[in-house]
């Protein structure tokens, strides 16, 4: 998942942009798609799937920061401001993963990168920031889009499937949550570099995922190799070489080109669910894809600023 710039006072860049940086981006994003795809391929329950994400990318975020000479001790006060965080995204992932299984990796990550809006409207009334110029616009045209790929064959669907598209949704909570409390706790409030903080918080999260699952007496033990290498890339390839990557390039480029290369994201799970899992589609759904991701672009669209 990845979320889109919304902020109005966010820089934005008039260089031309350099290409390796636009290949980071680009291969970011695409291993951010193949996230969903690892969590079907690894056929254990959505809270496990999530906990060795979190687990696997936490241990790896945090031996990148010891093997760079970047630790600092950490303190209370960072395991304080890590929690929320680590909550949000914990709720998010229970949710995000279960929508993954009942109505596909495509679909589900589309659901979930729907957070954008939430996140301007969030700036709107908590930050007075002002919403993009084509922000209700591009609303309209993503949920055009949303009702083209699953609300044209929603009394085709079986209660699986819909209450699958509802946690999708639901999922966008959760992971503004886990947004807005990252972004607080990095503005100043942690003595941690980001690499180290996001490894941190993704150890809390994986204390709190693997907390549900004794509660839901859902097993953690892995005993196929599938299961083993699907994990092992969820949490290193999508949880810390995507970021990596993504957190890198994304201040050198403009804002609006971000927000492009971020949509490759949802669209390429989409076309991987199609193309590994069967997904049955029409030419509607694919309408719909292209809509709904013009919308969320259009929404968080903002024309070059004078300089």
């Amino acid at each position: 998942m990845a979320a889109l710039s919304t902020d109005p006072a966010a820089p934005e860049v008039t260089a031309l942009p350099h290409r390796a940086d636009v290949l980071a981006m680009v291969a970011g994003a695409a291993l951010l798609s193949c996230t969903s795809i690892f969590v079907v391929l690894a056929q254990v329950g959505p809270a496990v799937s999530a906990f060795y994400r979190m687990l696997f990318g936490g241990v790896a975020l945090l031996g990148w920061v010891v093997v760079t000479g970047r630790w600092r001790p950490i303190g209370r006060r960072d395991v304080l401001l890590a929690l929320l965080p680590a909550l949000g995204l914990a709720g998010d992932l229970l949710l995000w993963h279960r929508s993954i299984l009942w109505v596909g990796p495509g679909v589900a990550t589309l659901l979930t990168n729907f957070q954008v809006f939430l996140l301007a409207l969030v700036g709107v009334v908590a930050y007075r920031e002002r919403l993009a110029p084509a922000f209700w616009p591009g609303m309209v045209l993503a949920l055009a889009g949303l009702w083209l790929l699953v609300g044209a064959h929603w009394s085709l669907f079986d209660a699986a499937h819909r209450l699958g598209v509802w946690f999708g949704l639901a999922s966008c909570l959760a992971y503004t949550v886990y947004l807005l409390s990252f972004r607080r706790a990095l503005s100043g409030r942690t003595a941690l570099a980001p690499a180290q903080f996001l490894g941190l918080m993704s150890l809390l999260c994986a204390a709190a995922l693997g907390a549900w699952c004794v509660i839901e007496r859902e097993s953690l033990a892995l005993v196929t190799l599938r299961g083993w290498s699907s994990l092992l890339a969820l949490g290193l390839l999508g949880q810390v070489v995507a970021w990596l990557l993504i957190v890198r390039s994304m201040p050198r480029l403009p804002a609006s080109l971000v927000g492009l290369l971020l949509l490759l994201q949802p669209a390429l799970a989409f076309v991987l669910d199609v193309a590994l899992f069967g997904r049955p589609t029409v030419a509607l759904d694919w309408c719909g894809l292209i809509v709904a991701l013009a919308g969320i672009l259009l929404g968080t669209w903002r024309p070059r600023r004078a300089a």
